[in-house]
């Protein structure tokens, strides 16, 4: 378990194509601060086969390997492309089954703020994006309760383009 340290850790999250690695990318370049892509995505897309219970496990690892990497770093701000809780939901969602280690690194990992991006942007197919449509309004509600779920803060994040990263930027910016 990584000892806290005074490392803000922000987390973009919500469903799919809700525009979370394009604020992510915004806000590293405008706060001048680092920021972690998302892991899953690019784990998924070197496996070269459909991804397991067992490889949606190995992110959650991985995940904690980053966040705690994270807090050790130079930078006293950090934000994250996704984290554990959607790992968790996923778990849950396509396999019904999580492992009790999940929740309770959530617990003893938690992120200073989490802004939770809605749906109110056009979902976009890729290689990837599984879950388009009603099943996408859905999750972005599983997401929402999970963080309630587990105290820990977060933001929603609405509106296109500018409006989107200034609701962020602005969120961030009450919190440093």
């Amino acid at each position: 378990m990584a000892e806290r340290t005074d490392t803000k850790i922000i987390v973009v999250t919500g469903a799919e194509s809700t525009g979370k690695t394009e604020l992510c990318r915004f806000l590293s370049q405008e706060l001048d601060i680092p920021w972690v892509p998302e892991l899953a995505r690019g784990y998924v897309e070197q496996l070269g086969r459909p991804y397991t219970y067992d490889d949606v496990v190995e992110i959650a690892r991985l995940q904690i390997a980053e966040f705690e990497n994270a807090i050790k770093g130079e930078s006293n701000i950090v934000i994250f492309d996704t984290d554990l809780i959607i790992t968790k939901v996923w778990l849950d969602v396509v396999y019904g089954r999580c492992p009790a280690w999940i929740p309770e690194a959530i617990q003893s990992h938690p992120a200073t703020l989490h802004l939770l991006c809605k749906t109110d942007i056009p979902w976009v197919a890729d290689n990837v994006r599984e879950n388009g449509g009603p099943m996408r309004e859905k999750l972005s509600n599983i997401y929402r309760n999970e963080l309630e779920t587990f105290g820990l803060p977060y933001v929603e994040i609405g509106g296109n383009g500018e409006m989107r990263r200034q609701n962020a930027l602005a969120a961030i910016k009450n919190i440093i």
